[in-house]
């Protein structure tokens, strides 16, 4: 039955299906071929059920809260701000998209975001100072794996959700590895400064860094705004978003930027998202029940146990197993198939939650810069108009830094729990808020 299901998925993903299509069409012929096939009203029942919490209000506002950021104008203001601060350094440009990406990350909270807004600026100003395309394409696609990591993330909503653990204590792991993943970038497109002639400029003076800080200064405060106001306990994760969107909006009319045509296309494009996700997230809990019922997990860890104990040795074949998935499958999809067939073994080999959701995170978002189905690649063919497969081959050298940073943080995990224990103490109980 599990074959069924996820052979089933893939092969119609490969087919070019669409993923809430592909999910769902997998769900129905898994229930049709298990001891389930008479009673297929089970599906919409834990459809409904699935979708029907009041936790998963936080997704929708956070992507509204990263539609109307890019729509009132942040992203000019964030990638000014990050130029003066480290356009003179080598790989200038390189290096404001990975800042610009690290400061975005606190707002949007989606690497397509980051993709489609930032991309489009950033890829401009590279190819005006001589910069390859592909090479600015890669950079770009790259950096946007930060933004997920970095709070407020809708992929670790959506993980605290399956996990049941607090998108407080999710927010917080995801703080170093995202910081880490970016400096790793920096540090990475300097060795590469030191290997090709890339392009300088001059260093921004004290004025003109103040400047654009000033300029940008209402952009650069909207991250701490919000995760300030949860750790604070001022507000839950779901008031969280609906702060961010109050706050986006508040910046539209302060820049005089926000106009109704811009309000429209943030709300439009906030509502089909949202709806593809709680269309995957509906099926997925379907099938959870029925990987459930069907001991799909047990079994799973059985198999595991029988090829090793060896917890180092469970976590690398874990690391290659999801980093597979993410080649094929994006990341939302493939959390909510993943996360009910993992747990019970994660929990079994003594690995932390908290933990294996960032791990999973990260290895799920290096997905977007590969191929076949990197959807990040597919945005900057569109963005920068570049061909697929240069695009592609540019990227291959930055999956170097991005795995050597997912290895260096699924083997310590004191790099993921240290902020969280540090602010909420350590974690002794499963709590979803």
């Amino acid at each position: 039955m599990a074959l069924i299901l996820f052979v089933g998925f893939i092969a119609l993903i490969l087919l070019r299906v669409p993923v809430s299509m592909a999910i769902g069409a997998a769900v129905l012929l898994a229930f049709a071929t298990s001891d389930f096939s008479d009673a297929l009203y089970i599906v919409p029942q834990q459809i409904l059920e699935g979708v029907n919490k009041p936790s998963l209000a936080a997704v929708p506002f956070f992507i509204m809260a990263g539609n109307l950021m890019n729509v009132v104008g942040m992203t000019d203001r964030i990638f000014n701000f990050a130029n003066a601060l480290v356009g003179h350094f080598k790989a200038g440009l390189a290096q404001v998209n990975v800042l610009s990406s690290m400061i975005f990350a606190g707002v949007s909270g989606a690497a397509v975001a980051d993709c489609a807004g930032l991309g489009t600026i950033e890829i401009k100003a590279m190819k005006e100072r001589g910069y390859k395309p592909e090479f600015a394409a890669a950079v770009t696609v790259c950096s946007a794996v930060v933004g997920p990591l970095i709070p407020p993330s809708i992929g670790l909503v959506v993980y605290a959700f399956l996990a049941q653990q607090s998108i407080e204590r999710m927010f917080l792991a995801g703080v170093v590895p995202g910081l880490t993943v970016g400096f790793a970038l920096m540090l990475f497109n300097r060795l590469l400064a030191v290997r090709h002639n890339f392009p300088t400029q001059e260093k921004a003076t004290k004025s003109e860094v103040v400047s654009s800080g000033i300029d940008g200064v209402l952009a650069l405060v909207a991250p701490g705004i919000i995760l300030g106001s949860i750790l604070g306990g001022i507000v839950t994760a779901t008031e969280a978003g609906v702060l961010a969107c109050l706050y986006s909006l508040a910046l539209g009319a302060c820049y005089r930027t926000l106009t109704f045509e811009r309000l429209w296309r943030a709300l439009t494009d906030t509502m089909l998202m949202t709806s593809v996700i709680m269309i995957i997230i509906g099926f997925s809990i379907a099938m959870g029940w029925l990987l459930a019922i069907e001991q799909v997990p047990q079994q799973l860890g059985d198999a595991i146990f029988a090829l090793t104990e060896s917890r180092a040795v469970f976590l690398g074949l874990m690391l290659i197993f999801v980093l597979l998935i993410g080649c094929v499958v994006e990341g939302v999809p493939a959390k909510l198939m993943l996360v009910p067939m993992l747990l019970p073994v994660i929990d079994s080999f003594g690995v932390d939650r908290v933990h294996f959701g960032i791990v999973l995170q990260l290895a799920l978002l290096i997905g977007i810069a590969t191929p076949p189905m990197g959807i990040g690649l597919y945005i900057m063919v569109e963005v920068g108009k570049v061909p697929f497969e240069k695009v592609t081959m540019a990227v291959l050298p930055f999956l170097v830094p991005l795995i050597v940073v997912l290895i260096f943080i699924t083997y310590v995990p004191a790099l993921t729990l240290w902020l969280p224990n540090l602010v909420l103490g350590p974690d002794t109980a499963i709590i979803f808020n």
